[in-house]
This record gives C-alpha cells, sequence and structure tokens, in this order.
C-alpha cells in the first residue's frame, strides 16, 4: 500500500506541475547565445504522453464533508477532528481505487489501511472507517451516515484525528471514504 501511496503522491505532484505551466531544461543567460542544432542532428524522441486519468480526487468536498462532521460533534459536545495528511492520503487511495474498479466499492483492505495508518502515525491506536458512494452533495452524504447507526457511532466516537478521501471517476460517481483514529 505504502507504494501505491508514494504513485499517486507522484502522479498528483506531475500533475500539478503541468498545470502550472513547470517546465525543466537548460536555459541561457540573458547575453547568452543558444546553441543552433544542426541539420544532421536526430530530433529528440517525442515524451511519452501522460498516463490516461480514470480518477480525480474532490478536496473542496473533502473540506465541506469535515466542517458538517465537526458541525455535528459540536452540537453534541464532543472535540473537533483534525485532518491528517497521512489519513487523508489513505482515505484518497482507497476512494480511488474504488472509484477507478481496482477494489469494488466497501471496506475491502480495510485491516492493511488501519496497519499502515497504526505505524505511520504517533499514538494511533484505533481507527474506524466509513464508506459512501453515489451522485451525491456532502451534506446529502453526512446526513446519510448519520441515519446509519455504524457510521453514526463512528461519526460520535472517541476519535480526534481524521482523514476525508473523495474521488469521481470517468462517469462522474463519486466515492467517499472517511477515516477515524485515536
Amino acid at each position: 500500500m505504502s507504494n501505491l501511496l508514494n504513485k499517486t503522491m507522484i502522479y498528483g505532484m506531475a500533475a500539478g506541475l503541468a498545470l502550472l505551466g513547470c517546465t525543466s531544461g537548460k536555459h541561457t543567460a540573458k547575453n547568452e547565445k543558444a546553441p543552433v542544432p544542426s541539420t544532421s542532428a536526430a530530433l529528440p524522441a517525442a515524451a511519452p504522453s501522460p498516463a490516461r486519468v480514470s480518477a480525480n480526487i474532490a478536496p473542496g468536498f473533502e473540506k465541506q464533508i469535515l466542517a458538517l462532521i465537526n458541525k455535528h460533534r459540536s452540537k453534541k459536545g464532543l472535540t473537533q477532528l483534525t485532518n491528517n495528511f497521512v489519513i487523508t492520503s489513505v482515505a484518497r487511495q482507497h476512494s480511488l481505487e474504488m472509484a477507478t474498479g481496482k477494489m469494488p466499492f466497501g471496506h475491502g483492505g480495510m485491516d492493511a489501511r488501519f496497519s499502515y495508518i497504526r505505524a505511520r502515525v504517533d499514538g494511533v491506536s484505533s481507527v474506524a472507517e466509513n464508506v459512501a458512494y453515489g451522485d451525491q452533495t456532502p451534506e446529502e452524504v453526512v446526513n446519510g451516515w448519520l441515519n446509519s447507526p455504524g457510521h453514526r457511532k463512528n461519526i460520535e466516537g472517541n476519535y480526534r484525528l481524521t482523514g476525508i478521501g473523495v474521488a469521481r471517476n470517468v462517469n462522474s460517481r463519486l466515492y467517499f471514504t472517511q477515516l477515524f483514529a485515536n
């Protein structure tokens, strides 16, 4: 799983650089002349085409879900959950895998996700997970979880950290994962 997270982070960074228009290569100083390629020199090989994107994350939805969950917890007199980068990365990876069909919708692989989090986030001994999918707004997802006893128990549980991952597949179907940790 660590390998998958690293690949996702690398692809995400590469995509971000492409969007920003960053390039690499040698630049000439203001008063230097750039070398002129000879006509007999072979043209450089074309860069490989970028990997086809079959799902992407929806960070705006992730932030809205966290705000709604924390609003509910506040009403119940519970402490606010703090977003954690490692846990968010794991939640996003699970949502992306469900969105691309690499993993069926559900809690498959949950033990591996929990072990990964416990090994990398200091002081974590318990982890829980909520998942959902469909064409839903953040409000609809949170309301659905709150109307389900098991999901509500996680939302109102004795947790201090969270990570939320939302991915949209090529058909615009959304996949949601929220992880809780203490």
